[in-house]
């Protein structure tokens, strides 16, 4: 995979979006790919890691009932001792059980310590809904150190209301795994720079970084500073490592 990193004085501990390629329903395989992004990314000091949407099994909605994970299960075993080894929270995509006879598309965060997590989809597409539930939770905030990092999963990123909310219950990042295409990212991306510099948050965007169910993924995961201004990004699609590390000054 390739690396792009810089440091910012927006943030106190380095973050990093992993654009990775996702297997169609193959989880283990896919668990694989994502411990070699645990791995390059410990090597470099990240400290938070987060994968695009449904990651873990691809954006294969018709499929999800069956591909049900949570954070216990026995195929993330890998990715928990990787947490713990490391040291890094990660933020992985995966189809979860909801309240309703139809999933969840999740959000799954194991933290070094063992700590566990599920955000699920507060917004939906319109072509989602038919295979998803909408999470009840309309926000979703977790803590490493002094920084709040609030999650986001792709078409929430398309409402305002939802960034707005993070940014007023204290969220320092704005941290989305997602999947579109190079149209989609054309219309969106003005969005997250919008939150970044209206809400003085940094935006990160992990795309996928190769196609997933029907989409051609355009790539170009970023993190923006508390401008609106790209600290690091990806060219385009393809495997990356997206790293934001804390200026040396900024440094505890």
């Amino acid at each position: 995979m390739d690396i792009a990193q810089a440091a910012s004085k927006d943030i106190a501990i380095t973050i990093a979006a992993a654009q990775s390629t996702s297997a169609p329903l193959d989880v283990a395989a896919n668990v694989r790919t994502h411990l070699r992004f645990v791995e390059a990314a410990a090597d470099h000091g990240v400290q938070w890691l987060v994968f695009p949407e449904l990651s873990l099994t691809g954006y294969e909605l018709a499929a999800m009932p069956a591909m049900l994970l949570h954070p216990g299960h026995a195929l993330l075993a890998p990715l928990r001792e990787a947490a713990r080894r490391t040291g890094l929270a990660i933020t992985v995509g995966a189809p979860v059980e909801s309240e309703n006879a139809l999933p969840s598309i999740g959000a799954i965060t194991l933290q070094p310590g063992g700590g566990r997590s599920v955000y699920r989809k507060f917004h939906l597409h319109a072509g989602e809904k038919q295979f998803a539930t909408p999470g009840q939770e309309p926000m979703h905030l977790q803590q490493m150190g002094a920084t709040c990092i609030a999650s986001a999963i792709c078409a929430d990123t398309n409402q305002p209301i939802h960034a707005a909310r993070a940014a007023q219950a204290g969220a320092h990042v704005y941290a989305a795994g997602i999947l579109t295409s190079k149209t989609g990212y054309a219309a969106e991306a003005p969005l997250w720079r919008a939150y970044a510099r209206e809400h003085r948050m940094v935006v990160l965007i992990a795309n996928h970084g190769g196609p997933s169910g029907s989409y051609v993924s355009a790539g170009k995961s970023c993190i923006w500073n508390t401008q609106g201004l790209p600290i690091a990004a990806s060219p385009g699609d393809g495997d990356w490592l997206v790293i934001a590390r804390p200026s040396p000054q900024e440094s505890a």
